[in-house]
């Protein structure tokens, strides 16, 4: 079946930027699933959790990623030439299993600048019905664009019921835990995670309206956010607002006192953070006039103001070129990381940013090493320029900004082929998501010379699905 068919609406597009989650359904018949629920019980007993190795330890799995409706899904909100992370887990709970906290999912123990636009989503996926009882995963809706949890009536917890073969497509930096299992049953859920490969140059998903549609049915008024987001993902450059923003937004309901641009640069350092996110893409609305303004609390020294006028500089694009700039070379850290991050989220490939950001690569703070990489592989050109500076960000002594690294080098694709000699190196690299990540960068490459490393490498290092402590040969 074609993943055409398959690809999301208007509205549940709306729904995914809104609420960060969309709850669907796959096509399996159910003797699908008795067979892998079956297994999974078998190998959990017997041989405990194979981790990474999920994929393929169980063949089903590979059916359920490749499933039409999942691919639509995905296709949707991370474009078409998206890849599956190496990291991928079951998530197998006995009966008993105590209730998790809310948390994001880490960066494998590292912390980047989060990602308000979609270059990661994940799959949670139920091989088996899930009631109440079983512990089903809980979702905080709409809570993807905090890096912390307000604690507030405005958290709305989804949990995650309904027939084996139910999934969940979510924004990566949804807060979410896993439930407590009071049933008497074992409960399997899989989490898989897929990153983008490129900005949206066009809409992904089955798109019929230009605009966005305000949404009136969540706890929290992020409407010029999700505005934002839905402009983003149709490939409008810059993603900011054309004309006089502030009629705009006034014709969206929003009243003149809050968009004075000075009461909403001083809910930048909110504490309070839904307000100090609105802010941020309030104050883009305005585009020139709020570069000031933004510039002051990316360089402020408040780590808070500095996230928020990052995403606000982001959101207003190629305009604040020159105030980024500036700000790479300010003597703040926050300043400089959330810079460079901004400049990689529109995409500002011209040689002054890229040569910029490529310097900051050599920064003294590993925080903006890590944003510098990142958003080279956002930017791509000039690759003369890039190139060099990530070769460098392979080598390293973070393994975050060498996995990041090796990501950004997917993303240049066939343009990272003078790179080869780097990504062989990277193939004994001590950090598994390196390893892999340079793997899938040699596939992209796509060259025979390329495509011959990563086949010597991983037919030296294929792991057996049917090598057991039961059958060892």
């Amino acid at each position: 079946m074609s993943v055409a068919n398959h690809l999301l609406t208007d509205d549940q597009m709306r729904q995914f930027i809104s609420h960060g989650y969309l709850v669907l359904q796959t096509d399996f018949p159910k003797e699908f699933h008795e067979r892998l629920n079956a297994k999974l019980k078998e190998v959990m007993d017997k041989e405990g959790n194979p981790g990474n190795n999920l994929l393929p330890r169980f063949s089903e799995v590979g059916d359920i990623v490749q499933n039409p409706v999942v691919r639509g899904a995905l296709t949707s909100v991370v474009g078409h030439d998206y890849t599956i992370h190496p990291h991928r887990h079951c998530h197998f709970t006995y009966p008993g299993r105590k209730v998790q906290t809310w948390h994001k999912d880490s960066y494998w123990g590292h912390q980047k600048v989060r990602n308000h636009h979609n270059w990661w989503a994940m799959i949670f996926y139920y091989p088996q019905a899930v009631d109440e009882e079983m512990g089903p995963s809980g979702l905080l809706s709409g809570s993807q664009y905090y890096t912390k949890r307000p604690g507030d009536d405005t958290e709305t917890p989804v949990y995650l019921k309904g027939p084996e073969g139910t999934f969940a497509l979510i924004h990566y930096d949804l807060w979410h835990r896993g439930g407590a299992n009071l049933s008497q049953k074992t409960r399997a859920m899989m989490k898989f995670q897929f990153v983008r490969m490129n900005a949206p140059a066009a809409p992904a998903w089955n798109n019929r309206q230009a605009s966005w549609t305000p949404v009136e049915d969540a706890p929290v008024d992020h409407n010029e956010v999700w505005a934002h987001q839905w402009r983003w993902h149709r490939g409008e450059l810059g993603a900011q607002r054309n004309g006089a923003a502030g009629e705009q937004m006034q014709a969206n309901g929003y009243d003149a006192a809050s968009n004075d641009l000075s009461v909403l640069a001083g809910s930048l350092a909110s504490k309070y953070e839904p307000e100090g996110v609105d802010a941020a893409y309030r104050l883009a609305a305005f585009s020139e006039d709020a570069i000031p303004s933004l510039a002051g609390a990316l360089t402020s020294g408040d780590k808070t103001a500095s996230r928020n006028a990052g995403y606000g500089m982001s959101a207003v694009g190629g305009a604040a070129r020159e105030a980024l700039l500036d700000a790479l070379g300010h003597e703040s850290e926050e300043a400089r990381m959330h810079a460079a991050f901004a400049i990689g989220e529109f995409g500002q490939a011209d040689a002054e940013c890229t040569s910029a950001v490529a310097k900051a690569v050599s920064d003294t703070s590993v925080v903006v090493r890590r944003s510098a990489v990142e958003a080279l592989g956002q930017i791509k050109d000039p690759v003369d320029l890039t190139l060099p500076a990530l070769e460098q960000g392979l080598t390293d002594d973070d393994d975050q900004v060498r996995f990041t690294t090796a990501l950004s080098l997917q993303r240049l694709g066939a343009e990272a082929a003078a790179a080869l000699p780097a990504l062989q190196a990277a193939l004994r690299d001590e950090n598994r998501y390196v390893r892999a990540s340079a793997v899938d960068a040699l596939r992209r490459i796509g060259t025979n010379e390329a495509l011959n490393i990563a086949l010597d490498y991983l037919s030296a290092h294929r792991w057996c699905p049917t090598t057991t402590p039961d059958n060892l040969f």
